[in-house]
Formats: structure tokens, C-alpha cells, sequence
């Protein structure tokens, strides 16, 4: 019997806010989203984010602190989302379907959350390596825990760890933007690099 309870706490949790206080910060992230859509994620500074979400340039730092807290949050709300399908969701991501299904389902949805975040990402952790913490660990924790499952044999944090390496942030950059990889090609590689490590 395997033991299905998260992995670790889902990313996000904070202490009951007033409502005006939340409503603010719901209306200031918000506000980040549509200018990251309408004018690129260069465009969002404190200043534009106050004046479109229509709140004090004040409350945006309260709220957040400083500019990359602000995109930290934004990615959190995208991170949280991510994991609530790994942990709660529908198969083949959730957790109904068998650990290969959700073995093969992850690298897509990894792929395909990463490139939609490429940007976010490298400005809300401001490091070289773009990489979000909580979310790394977690990532590496799910994919540990369905190759125990699977079986597979072997040091199972580093094969984990290996599975991971292709979604890093400057990989991915250097793939689709220089490179010119598709992701049906990333895709198609990542699954291929999965079968030969569950068949050995």
C-alpha cells in the first residue's frame, strides 16, 4: 500500500487577511497579470501596478515589498495551481491514475507551466539559475515518490533530480530561444528519457 498524502504543503498559505486587505492584494496582482499581458512583464513596476490596480503605490510595497516580491507572488498563485492538479486534480496528473500515467503526464505539464512562466520566473527569484525553491523541492519530491512506486531502481534522488534538469529555466531558454527546439522535440525527448530510466 502506498502512502498518497501530499508530498509537501502547498505553496501559498497565508494567514487570514482583513478584507479589505485582501481585496487589495487580489486587485494588485491582478493588475500585474494585465500589464504583463498587455505590455510584457518589463512594463510592471510598482508605479504602472498602483496606477492600474487604482490603490497607492504604498500598498504595493506594503503588500509585497519590493518588485521581485511582487513577481514572486505572481508565480506562487501559478505554482499553487500547479501542484493542487499533482496532488488533487483529474488524471493522469492527480493522483486516480497508476504512477506511470502520472509519471508520463508530469514532464508535459512541467514543460508547458515553466515556458508559460519563463520570464516570471527569472524576475521573481532574480538568480542566475531561475530556479523557485518550494517548487523545485516539490517537483523533485513527486517524481522521487513515482519512481518508488514504479519500482526503479537505483539512486533515486539523483534520477529524480536528472528528470528535472531539462524544465531548469536557462535550459529551457537555451533550447526554444537559441536553439530552436519545438516543444513537441522537448516533449518527446523528456518521455524518452523517462521510459529508459523506468525500464532499467
Amino acid at each position: 500500500m502506498t502512502d498518497d498524502r501530499p508530498l509537501l504543503p502547498i505553496l501559498g498559505g497565508r494567514p487570514v487577511e482583513r478584507s479589505d486587505a485582501a481585496r487589495n492584494r487580489v486587485a494588485i496582482l491582478e493588475a500585474a497579470q494585465r500589464l504583463i499581458a498587455r505590455d510584457g512583464i518589463d512594463a510592471v513596476t510598482m508605479d504602472a501596478v498602483a496606477a492600474e490596480a487604482g490603490v497607492g503605490k504604498g500598498t504595493v510595497f506594503r503588500r509585497f515589498d519590493s518588485r521581485q516580491g511582487l513577481m514572486a507572488a505572481l508565480l506562487d498563485h501559478s505554482e499553487s495551481a500547479w501542484q493542487a492538479a499533482i496532488l488533487f486534480g483529474p488524471p493522469p496528473l492527480g493522483p486516480d491514475a497508476d504512477p506511470m500515467e502520472r509519471l508520463l503526464a508530469f514532464g508535459p505539464s512541467r514543460l508547458e507551466t515553466t515556458l508559460a512562466n519563463l520570464d516570471l520566473i527569472r524576475h521573481a527569484t532574480g538568480g542566475p539559475s531561475g530556479r523557485s525553491q518550494p517548487p523545485y523541492v516539490f517537483a523533485v519530491s513527486h517524481l522521487r515518490h513515482l519512481l518508488e512506486q514504479l519500482g526503479v531502481r537505483g539512486d533515486l534522488p539523483l534520477l529524480a533530480t536528472a528528470l528535472m534538469a531539462p524544465f531548469e529555466v536557462h535550459v529551457l531558454e537555451q533550447q526554444t530561444r537559441r536553439d530552436g527546439f519545438t516543444v513537441e522535440r522537448i516533449k518527446a525527448g523528456w518521455i524518452d528519457l523517462v521510459r529508459r530510466i523506468v525500464r532499467d
